[in-house]
């Protein structure tokens, strides 16, 4: 009985019928790296250096900072690429690693459910923040809240 490990050739028609998920896997890390690259160092040039530094990060500058569509759309993008990247990265390393099917698929699939999770609720924190919670004190509420 022999046992073959090497998948066989397939035709060049049938290459073409179907889609190369680890070129476009490599793609996406490319062109989500570029892209975070400056998605990350503007979150910390506007974060860190701008205005006051590091000092002015309370609730008040996340509140008003997330009350702009503009900074919504910035932290969802960065936390979704963030996530597909980082998962992405972590997929290809137990393909690389991961000897046993059954180790290997159950680990694909907790980093999909992870991933998923955190996109979801990262989303969720991002888009249903209320910058102006009832019953919380004047002086950590933005100045654009109105007086309650």
């Amino acid at each position: 009985m022999t046992t073959q490990t090497i998948e066989p050739p397939r035709s060049a028609a049938a290459a073409r019928r179907t889609t190369n998920w680890e070129k476009w896997g490599w793609i996406y890390m490319r062109g989500s790296g570029v892209l975070l690259v400056v998605l990350i160092f503007g979150h910390l040039f506007v974060n860190m250096v701008a205005g006051e530094g590091v000092k002015q990060i309370d609730f008040a500058f996340v509140a008003g900072k997330w009350a702009s569509p503009f900074w919504q759309v910035w932290d969802s993008l960065m936390l979704v690429l963030a996530l597909i990247h980082g998962s992405n990265g972590m997929r290809t390393i137990v393909n690389d690693y991961v000897s046993k099917p059954g180790i290997r698929k159950t680990l694909l699939v907790a980093i999909l459910i992870a991933c998923v999770v955190l996109v979801v609720l990262g989303l969720l924190v991002c888009w249903t923040f209320d910058p102006c919670p009832a019953g919380a004190a004047a002086a950590d509420l933005p100045s654009f809240c109105p007086a309650q």
